[in-house]
This record gives structure tokens, C-alpha cells and sequence, in this order.
């Protein structure tokens, strides 16, 4: 039997923003920690990720910017290589879906899957700009989420509820790119029978018992809906072609290809070190290798079923063992991180003020596991200065700085062990199987607050000894004391590797120890042989002063709006379009949920003369009976739309702060049916 293999990826990031902490947060800083630890348990492990380059995304980025879409890509995936690379995530290899490697990949797949009957045909409606004179793929369309009525809908996805969207479902569809209304037309692209892949997705996922809750919630939902079949082409420039004669001048749809990119890249990472058969042993030997993805909840519906359900449908590759999904980093106050509104904290820019290994250990030690974690710059400072310089560096350089000046440098011969002794061996002997079982399990929190335990363990036993004092009053227990420091200090120094490589690093050298030659299961031995002399001693980690951290507070502050402050979005309307819009106060008269639907709830309104039906998604934040009797505003005179197979004649208006829905009501009783000018 070959020897077990692990091959892990972190979701390709699209090349057309630079990288905030929010990213890193959620798909890359946790798969590089689980990653380091696995080489140094000694474990066939290979990392794999690259940039995504296709897609609605890199062409409205591009023509915003006045380049070509490879001029684009080509500059976010240099910056983003040297970014992650300057953070310490260790790929092995780091692609890119523009290459023609990709495209063949890609290809390949498509025709096999053809090949086997999980693709046809179809002729279908999309949305065609008169004014821009082309098909509008689904990011160049805007509208209402036809699920749980919240504008600013995209037609491939609702931010707010989650929903997979069709752009035909939107309500009220705009063209992102003029503000037009955009026309209905027939065209024809090719589908990928999602439906007929349900049966055997929950069969598959039924095994997956010990995945996050947050996965298996989110993949009940869609499978209790029934999933719909997805289409796998669409009418774009940018891309790569549909390998068929009769689909000329279409492409592959980006959710189609990214995932793709981990097979590509791998063979890329085999070409490279000169084994280019080697790729097969991670992806065909679907008995010995461990498939793990790491992702945000974002792409939870891609890697958990839509990939699998690709995988299953090709047959030769390994399908996903670990799915650990996780949730957002927000800033303080719930603001998500946004390009386009100038919201967040840039990994570039993180990188060009602090060390990468503080960010690194905040990051993991505040990481978005199982709910969604906030980035506070003095949370930041607070971790920085009390755990890692205060606990962990503390101990460290307190020890070898007492070495050196009192023993030459030189570890010391103990004496004869005592309780105090044997109790903190006993934790250095226990603790690589203690933060293993950790990183196994993907709880990078709490191995930082392992981590830090164990620092501060040291530090109380060295208080408790009294160096500074035995070393006049009882030489042989201080030498005992110094020795056990030190054999803690080497177990933390391997450790800490995954969490801060950099650092880590350091505290090797200044041990005299080759970093490339430790392994985990050394760590807790206590080998450090009397008379093992030191190396350079430095100061690991520097505390960050008060005002270095207000002027990151004030960059941020700068560049963003306020947690719930306006933030124009939208394209510009002139008054003679705004006043299409027939505004006008209305009465709930009566107000129930909408069956199957925990977001929806279903009103009767009065608008004076004539009484409508409603639907909207508020029914996390209002109760039925709440409503009842309430004045709210309403647009009269939008489209009906149906709605879970309930007719909505008609959109009440509320504003969002963060995930608080508020009503718009008049502050003064108004009669129903007033009209708002």
C-alpha cells in the first residue's frame, strides 16, 4: 500500500484586488499553519493554490481600470505571490488559470464530462444591454433578490441571504455598467445536470458526519430545495473557450473552471520538480490521499457540493475529504472589508508597518472558526504586547539571556529533579500530542491559547524558582532550574512553527538548532544536552507603541465611512428616473411567514383605495404581530414578482446596519396611499 498522502488547497483568489485581511483570515493562514505542521509531523503533504483570472469579476475590474484583462491579472498575481509569500504561506506551488496548461485542463474536463451525458444544451433567456449592445453576464446585472427582497442583489448571488441566483430571477435588473434596464433574449449555452447528481452528493456528504456544523447546515438547505441544474458557458470575451464548433465565441463559466485550477496547478508543482507523473499519486489514488479544502462560508456551495458533484460526475479524481470552512473577519462593528468602498485592512499594507508573525498569531489566535470574528487594531497591539513579547518572548529570551550571562553560554548540568521539575517536563513531553490533536482538527484558536499556557507555565515556574537568588544561594538547583527553562524553550521554539515560522526560526538559531532538522516529535524531549552552547541572542518580539498603532487606526478611519454611514454604490439616476418610482405611505393589515422560508414574511397592505399583497425578508428582525397596524413606505408601482410561489405586488423600503434590518415609517401618522415626493 503507498504511503498516505495529503494534499491541501486554499480557494484561488480572484486576481483583480489586492489581498485584505479578511482573505488571509479565512482560506490561507489556517491551510499554511495545518500545512507547516503536517512537514513537521513528516507527512507527504503538498499546498497547492493559485490566482483565478477568468470570470465577470477580472473583466469589470478591467475596464474600470482602462487595461486588459491579462494586463490585470498579470499585475494582482505578482503582488499577490509576493504577498503571501512575504506573510510565510508556504505553497508549493502558487498558478494561475490563465495558463495554457489550465485552459487544457479545463477543456479536458468539460469534454469528459460531455462525453459521459452531464452536459446539453439549452436555449435561454438572458439579459441583453441595448445601450452597451452585448449579453450581460451575471456580475454586470443588479437588481432585488427575488428571495429575501434586499437590493444590490448580483445575478450569480444574494450577499444577504446566501441565495444562488439565475440573473432572469432579479427583480428590477439594471446593467451595472450603464444603469440601463436591460432587455430579455434568447440564447443557448450548456448545461451541467446538477439535478441528477442530488441522489448520489447526499449519499457522499451523508459520510461527512464530522465536517463543521456550518457545512452541513448550509448543504441541507440547497439539498432540501432541490438543486438545479448550472449553466456552464456564458457570453463573455474573457475566458476559456468552450471547446464545441457550434459554441464559438462562448466561454466557461469561472465557477466551472477555478476549482479546476488545483488539478492544473498540481501538475504544474509535478512539472516543476521534474516528475511530471507524479501529480496522478495526489489526485487518482482515491484510497491514500487526504483532499482538503480550505475556504470561506462564501464558497461552502462550490467545494462542499457543486466540486464534488463535478468530481463524481468525471470519475478518475479523488473527491474532498475536509472541508473546514470558515466564517468572515469583519472590522470592528461588523463592517465587512470592501474594495470598492475603500473598507478594510490591506495585507500589503499590514506588512509594510509590523512584522508578518503578529499578524499571523492575531489573526489565528481571533480566527472566524465557527462565527464571524472582528479586526480591531488594538485588539491587535493587546496581543502582540501581552501574549506574544509579555508570555511567550518573555520566557524565552528571559531564559537564554540568563544562560548566557551566568553559564557562558552554555546550557547547564541539572541536579537532581524535583516536583516543580518533573511537573513542567511532564507538560513539554505532553505537549506535541496536545496542540497536534489541535491542528488536526483545524482549532488554531485554541492552539494559541495552548501555545501561550505553556509559555506561561515557564514563566510562573521560573518566578517560583528565583534564579536570580539560587544563583548565589543554591548554584546546583539554579543550574536545574536554567536546564528545564531551556528544554521548554526548544519545545516551544518548534511549536510555534506553524503559527509563527518566522519567529520560530529565530528561536532555533538562537538555540544553535538547525530549523531544517527539527521535527515535531522531538519537540518534547528534553535533549538539550548540558554544555549545548547558544547561538546569537535577539529580542523575539518588540512591543508596538501607542502611537504606531493610532496611525493605522487613523488610515483606516480615513479611507472608510463609519459602520453604518451611506455609502453610494449605485449608479448615478437622473431626477427624470427617480421620479418613475411611485413612492407612497402604506397600512400592514395583516402579516404571516412564508412557509419554507425563515427570512420571508407575506403582509397585506393599504395604499388608501386599493389593498396589495407583499412579500419581503424581514422576518429575522420583525415579528408578524409586531407589524400589524404599522405605517411603513412602499415602491407601488415595481414589477410583481413571485416569490417562493408567492406573488409580490410591490417592495417595502427599510435600511440595513450591518445585519440590523430598520423600517422606513413616517414620524407622523399619514394616511395611507400619501404619496412621497
Amino acid at each position: 500500500m503507498s504511503k498516505p498522502k495529503i494534499l491541501v488547497t486554499s480557494a484561488l483568489p480572484y486576481a483583480n484586488m489586492s489581498l485584505h485581511l479578511g482573505h488571509i483570515a479565512g482560506a490561507y493562514l489556517p491551510a499554511d499553519i495545518y500545512v507547516r505542521y503536517q512537514r513537521l509531523v513528516g507527512a507527504d503533504v503538498v499546498y497547492i493554490c493559485g490566482t483565478d483570472e477568468h470570470g465577470v469579476p477580472i473583466t469589470i475590474s478591467a475596464e474600470q481600470e482602462g487595461v486588459t484583462p491579462q494586463a490585470l491579472t498579470d499585475r494582482y498575481h505578482a503582488e499577490m505571490k509576493r504577498d503571501f509569500a512575504a506573510l510565510g504561506i508556504s505553497f508549493d506551488n502558487f498558478s494561475r488559470t490563465s495558463l495554457p496548461l489550465h485552459h487544457q485542463q479545463s477543456q479536458a474536463f468539460f469534454t469528459r464530462l460531455m462525453e459521459k451525458g452531464w452536459v446539453e444544451p439549452k436555449e435561454i433567456e438572458q439579459f441583453f444591454c441595448p445601450k452597451c449592445r452585448r449579453f450581460l453576464a451575471d456580475r454586470y446585472i443588479e437588481g432585488i433578490c427575488p428571495h429575501c427582497q434586499a437590493p444590490g442583489a448580483r445575478g450569480d448571488q444574494c450577499e444577504s441571504c446566501g441565495k444562488w441566483l439565475e440573473p432572469i430571477q432579479l427583480v428590477n435588473p439594471l446593467c451595472k455598467v450603464c444603469g440601463s434596464t436591460p432587455e430579455v433574449r434568447r440564447t443557448r449555452h450548456w448545461f451541467f445536470q446538477l439535478s441528477r447528481l442530488q441522489k448520489p452528493l447526499e449519499e457522499w456528504l451523508a459520510t461527512k458526519a464530522h465536517w463543521k456544523d456550518n457545512v452541513k447546515r448550509f448543504c441541507k438547505g440547497w439539498f432540501a430545495e432541490g438543486l438545479q441544474d448550472r449553466a456552464i458557458t456564458r457570453d463573455i470575451p474573457w475566458g476559456i473557450p468552450v471547446p464545441l464548433p457550434e459554441a464559438r465565441g462562448k466561454v466557461l463559466y469561472v465557477w466551472f473552471d477555478a476549482p479546476i485550477g488545483y488539478i492544473s496547478s498540481t501538475i504544474e508543482w509535478s512539472e516543476k520538480i521534474g516528475q511530471p507523473e507524479k501529480w496522478k499519486e495526489y489526485w487518482l489514488d482515491k484510497e491514500n490521499v487526504k483532499l482538503v479544502h480550505f475556504i470561506g462560508k462564501d464558497n461552502i456551495v462550490f467545494h462542499a457540493m457543486v466540486w464534488p458533484a463535478m468530481l463524481i460526475a468525471h470519475g478518475d479524481f479523488v473527491l474532498p475529504t475536509e472541508v473546514p470552512a470558515n466564517e468572515f473577519l469583519n472590522l470592528r462593528g461588523g463592517v465587512k472589508f470592501s474594495k470598492s468602498r475603500s473598507i478594510g485592512v490591506w495585507l500589503k499594507d499590514a506588512l509594510a508597518a509590523f512584522p508578518p508573525d503578529p499578524i499571523r498569531y492575531y489573526l489565528a489566535a481571533n480566527a472566524p472558526e465557527s462565527r464571524d470574528a472582528e479586526f480591531d487594531w488594538k485588539e491587535f497591539q493587546a496581543h502582540n504586547n501581552s501574549e506574544l513579547a509579555d508570555t511567550l518572548g518573555n520566557f524565552i529570551n528571559r531564559t537564554l539571556i540568563f544562560i548566557e550571562r551566568y553559564y557562558a553560554g552554555a546550557v547547564p548540568k541539572p541536579g537532581p529533579l524535583h516536583i516543580p521539575e518533573e511537573d513542567l517536563l511532564k507538560l513539554v513531553e505532553d505537549a506535541p500530542v496536545r496542540l497536534g490533536n489541535l491542528f488536526e482538527t483545524f482549532q488554531v484558536r485554541r492552539a494559541c491559547e495552548e501555545l501561550m499556557k505553556l509559555a506561561g507555565a515557564g514563566n510562573k515556574y521560573f518566578n517560583d524558582a528565583e534564579p536570580w537568588r539560587t544563583r548565589t544561594q543554591d548554584p546546583e538547583q539554579c543550574a536545574t532550574t536554567l536546564s528545564t527553562c531551556a528544554q521548554l524553550v526548544k519545545c516551544l521554539a518548534v511549536l510555534m512553527a506553524p503559527i509563527l515560522p518566522f519567529s520560530s526560526e529565530k528561536a532555533l538559531r538562537m538555540l544553535a538548532l538547525d530549523p531544517a532538522k527539527t521535527a515535531w516529535a522531538d519537540s518534547g524531549k528534553p535533549d538539550l544536552a548540558p554544555g549545548h552552547k547558544l547561538g546569537r541572542l535577539e529580542i523575539l518580539f518588540p512591543k508596538f507603541e501607542d502611537a504606531t498603532i493610532e496611525k493605522e487606526i487613523a488610515k483606516l478611519t480615513s479611507d472608510a465611512p463609519e459602520a453604518g454611514a451611506p455609502v453610494p454604490e449605485a449608479p448615478i439616476v437622473s431626477y427624470e428616473e427617480f421620479a418613475k418610482m411611485d413612492l407612497r405611505i402604506a397600512e400592514v393589515l395583516s402579516a404571516e411567514p412564508v412557509p419554507k422560508a425563515n427570512k420571508l414574511l407575506k403582509m397585506q397592505i393599504s395604499l388608501g383605495q386599493e389593498q396589495r399583497q407583499i412579500v419581503a425578508g424581514i422576518a429575522q428582525q420583525y415579528k408578524p404581530e409586531d407589524l400589524v397596524g404599522k405605517k411603513i413606505v412602499v415602491i407601488a408601482n415595481l414589477a410583481p414578482a413571485t416569490i417562493r410561489g408567492v406573488e409580490s405586488k410591490g417592495m417595502l423600503l427599510a435600511a440595513t446596519d450591518g445585519d440590523k434590518i430598520i423600517l422606513l415609517a413616517p414620524d407622523q401618522n399619514a394616511a395611507s396611499g400619501s404619496k412621497i415626493k
